[in-house]
């Protein structure tokens, strides 16, 4: 089912984005990626990318066409029930389609393991919190070092991974030892979308840890669903879009995005004398040469102008692992 997305008065009809994932065996690659490709046209933009494991992805474009989309992706065996998030822009967020056969929809570097079929178990959020809170439970953020630090639920254990394909390593090394107890705990995972958790769990399962459960929907869900006043969620959630970081109810937060590195940075991080906005941030002031700072200058002057002509500014893009 799709949201009923008003077009804002005496403006352009809003753009429906749509972050989807599901774990479930696909035969034919290629073929579904044709399927797939062929079902967005010319009206849809973003990215999904195809594994043996499942798709993932976020596209947008207008909500009839992300609906034919979603449809076709439904059809196929194992995929009636994907894992969605709505949001709507003002203008299209992305600039073109790409959609890729891949080894794994999100890289843990195990590509044989099998998420659809040995997962953990969900767990709705509005059981989370009893979960996470039984002493023979403990906690595991599957995120990254960055996101970790920008909030996190009491008490979780902190991986502090550069990367989620640095995951299985840490465990083996530094989590393994935290189930040796008499009596082996529960497990509980979580990620911002649910994704990382899901496939953390299967990775868990085939390690032989026998009860694992991750958040179903993750962290947005949990923050969407649960209310303020019961939750055991501290800090702000790092969001791969324009918003950075988002709180209670989903409202955006007061992080903003280093364009020098691309990570967050906090109201006390832009405080600091190397913070330049548009440029750089105390974690890559000192290593920023000259001639990529005037780079980054230079761009962010033509952002500022594409801004004030209502037009969006369209340049290249600095990625992250």
């Amino acid at each position: 089912m799709l949201p009923d997305i008003q077009p804002i008065a005496n403006s352009a009809p809003s753009i429906l984005v749509a972050a989807l994932y599901k774990f479930a065996p696909v035969p034919d690659v290629e073929a579904l990626r044709d399927r797939l490709e062929q079902a967005c046209g010319d009206a849809i933009c973003g990215t999904l990318l195809v594994a043996f494991e499942g798709v993932n992805g976020t596209i947008a474009g207008p909500t009839q066409a992300i609906g034919h989309v979603l449809d076709v992706l439904r059809a196929e065996p194992g995929f009636a029930d994907p894992e969605l998030k709505f949001s709507h822009a003002s203008s299209m967020p992305f600039h073109r389609l790409k959609v890729r056969v891949k080894p794994e929809i999100v890289t843990l570097g195990l590509p044989d393991l099998d998420p659809a079929a040995n997962a953990g178990t969900y767990v709705a959020p509005e059981d989370w919190n009893a979960l996470i809170t039984d002493p023979d439970t403990i906690v595991i953020d599957t995120r990254n070092a960055y996101e970790g630090a920008v909030g996190a639920f009491a008490g979780a254990i902190q991986p502090n991974t550069v990367a989620f394909r640095d995951f299985p390593e840490w465990f083996r090394t530094g989590g393994r030892p935290l189930l040796d107890r008499p009596v082996p705990p529960k497990v509980a995972m979580y990620c911002t979308g649910g994704i990382r958790c899901e496939k953390a769990t299967a990775f868990l399962k085939a390690e032989g840890v026998a009860e694992v459960f991750h958040l179903e929907g993750g962290i947005l869900r949990y923050l969407e669903t649960v209310p303020e006043t019961e939750s055991l969620w501290e800090g702000e959630c790092f969001v791969f879009d324009e918003r950075v970081a988002v709180g209670h109810g989903l409202e955006a937060g007061t992080h903003t995005l280093c364009r020098g590195c691309r990570m967050p940075v906090s109201p006390s991080g832009r405080a600091s004398p190397h913070y330049v906005e548009g440029v750089c941030c105390e974690r890559c002031h000192h290593s920023r040469s000259d001639i990529q700072r005037k780079a980054a200058r230079e761009r962010d002057r033509q952002v500022r102008i594409a801004g004030q002509r209502g037009m969006a500014h369209i340049g290249p893009r600095q990625g992250r692992d």
